[in-house]
C-alpha cells in the first residue's frame, strides 16, 4: 500500500484540469534527488525551453511554486506523502481536500486523485480479464466512487521496463519500446479480438477492465509516470541510451497522435514522463538515478526523435535546425530524393559509402537525412530547402549516431 500516496492536482491557472474529452498532453515528474539541484527558475526556465506545460512535483516547494505562478504551467502537487497503513485514511482524506475546494469554489478546476502502481492489477493480460488485487478492494471501491462521483481521473504509473525485466524474456522488448511488430507479432486479447502492439496500451486497457470488473466505467486514465532509463548495472543491460530515447520518443508520439488505446481507440491517455532531470542521489540500483530527460544543468541526456511531434520536448537546448527524412515516407520517393541531392543537389555523399561515417544503418531513410540536411546547410538554411518533394522536414532533434556527425549549423 506504499504505493497509494495522496495528490491534488493544483493548477496555477484557472483552467479545467484533465478530461476525457480534452486533447491528450505530455508532462514531466520533477524529483529533487541531485547533488546540485537547479534553482526554480532554472527550471522553470528548462521548462518553458522545452514547451513543457504539465508538471508533477513530488512535494509542495514554495520556491518552486512561486517561480511557477503566472506561467501557465499546469502542476500536480503532492499534499501528503507516503505514509504506512495509509490506506484506512485515504479515501477520508481524499474527501476532506475535495469538500475544502467546493466551500473556496475550485472544484471543478482542481481534482483531487491518488497514484496507483499498474502492479495491482492482476492477470493484466489479457486485459479484458485483468481485475485489482481483492485485498485493496476496501479502499479502491470507496476510492473509485470518490473519483467518479467528482469527475477526477485515475492515476496509473505505467513502467514497460519493469514489465520487460520481470517477464524472463516473456515480453519481447519490441513490444515494451512500441517498436512496430509485423501482425503476427501482435499480442491478441482472445475475449475482445484486439490487437496490442505495445505493454502500455494493455496496461492502460487492463486498468480500465478492472474499474469495469468493480462496475466503473466513466473514470479516464491518466499515467503519471512512465519512462525508460538509459543507464544500469551489469545486471540491467536494456537501460540504454538507445532504448530510453526510443521509448520516450514513441511514447511521446503515441500520446500526442491520440491513438488511444485499443479498447478506447481516440480518447486521451495524458502521460507524464518520468522524468525531468537524472537524480544523482537517488538510492538503489545505477538505473535509479539514470531515468530522466536532462542533466542537473539542462543539458539533454540525448535528443529525442520527435520529427512531425510539435514543439514539445523538441529537446535539443542549442536553438539547432536539422533536415531529416520522415518516418513512412514512400522508399521511392526518398531514394529519388536521394539520387538527386547527390547528383543534381551537389551534395559530397562520400561518407554514404561503405566504409564512411554515414554508410551505417544502410537505409534509405539514414542516407537520405544524411544527403536532405547537407543540403540544406549548404543553402543556408532557406525556405524550401527542407522539402524534397514532401519526403522531408526540419526538426530540432540531432539525427547524429556513431561516427556521423550532423552539426545543425
Amino acid at each position: 500500500m506504499a504505493s497509494l500516496h495522496l495528490l491534488l492536482a493544483f493548477l496555477l491557472v484557472a483552467a479545467s484540469t484533465v478530461r476525457a474529452d480534452q486533447d491528450a498532453f505530455i508532462g514531466v515528474n520533477i524529483g529533487t534527488d541531485l547533488s546540485d539541484m537547479p534553482h526554480p527558475t532554472q527550471v522553470v526556465a528548462l521548462l518553458k525551453a522545452q514547451n513543457i506545460r504539465h508538471i508533477r512535483l513530488y512535494d509542495a516547494d514554495r520556491g518552486m511554486l512561486v517561480a511557477l505562478a503566472n506561467t501557465g504551467i499546469q502542476v500536480i502537487v503532492s499534499v501528503l506523502t507516503a505514509l504506512p497503513n495509509a490506506a484506512p485514511v485515504l479515501v477520508n482524506a481524499l474527501r476532506f481536500i475535495h469538500s475544502a475546494l467546493v466551500a473556496s469554489n475550485l472544484d471543478r478546476q482542481i481534482k483531487v486523485s491518488t497514484p496507483l502502481s499498474s502492479s495491482i492489477i492482476l492477470d493484466s493480460f489479457p486485459p479484458s480479464q485483468a481485475f485489482f488485487n481483492s485485498s485493496l478492494n476496501s479502499v479502491l471501491v470507496p476510492m473509485l466512487s470518490f473519483l467518479q462521483s467528482t469527475g477526477s481521473y485515475l492515476m496509473l504509473n505505467v513502467y514497460p521496463y519493469y514489465d520487460y525485466m520481470q517477464s524472463n524474456g516473456v515480453i519481447p522488448l519490441d513490444y515494451a519500446l512500441f517498436k512496430p511488430l509485423l501482425p503476427t507479432k501482435e499480442a491478441v486479447d482472445a475475449n475482445t479480438l484486439l490487437h496490442y502492439t505495445n505493454v502500455f496500451d494493455a496496461t492502460v486497457d487492463a486498468a480500465y477492465f478492472a474499474m469495469a470488473f468493480l462496475n466503473f466505467t466513466n473514470i479516464p486514465v491518466v499515467v503519471t509516470e512512465s519512462g525508460w532509463p538509459s543507464k544500469g548495472d551489469s545486471n540491467e543491460r536494456d537501460a540504454t541510451v538507445d532504448n530510453a530515447n526510443t521509448y520516450n520518443s514513441n511514447l511521446i508520439r503515441h500520446v500526442l497522435n491520440k491513438t488511444g488505446t485499443p479498447k478506447h481507440p481516440g480518447i486521451a491517455v495524458s502521460t507524464y514522463i518520468y522524468e525531468l532531470y537524472n537524480e544523482d542521489t537517488k538510492p538503489g540500483p545505477l538505473s535509479e538515478k539514470n531515468w530522466g530527460l536532462f542533466d542537473a544543468n539542462g543539458n539533454p541526456v540525448y535528443i529525442l526523435h520527435l520529427t512531425g511531434s510539435g514543439l514539445v520536448l523538441a529537446n535539443d537546448t542549442t536553438n539547432q535546425t536539422y533536415c531529416a527524412a520522415k518516418e513512412g515516407a514512400d522508399q521511392k520517393m526518398l531514394q529519388a530524393a536521394l539520387d538527386w541531392a547527390c547528383g543534381a543537389g551537389k551534395v559530397d555523399c562520400s561518407p554514404l559509402m561503405q566504409g564512411g561515417p554515414c554508410y551505417e544503418p544502410d537505409t534509405v531513410m539514414a542516407h537520405a537525412t544524411y544527403a536532405f540536411d547537407t543540403y540544406y546547410h549548404q543553402m543556408g538554411k532557406a525556405p524550401g530547402t527542407c522539402d524534397f518533394n514532401g519526403v522531408a522536414a526540419i526538426t530540432t532533434s540531432n539525427p547524429s549516431h556513431g561516427s556521423c556527425i550532423f552539426s545543425g549549423r
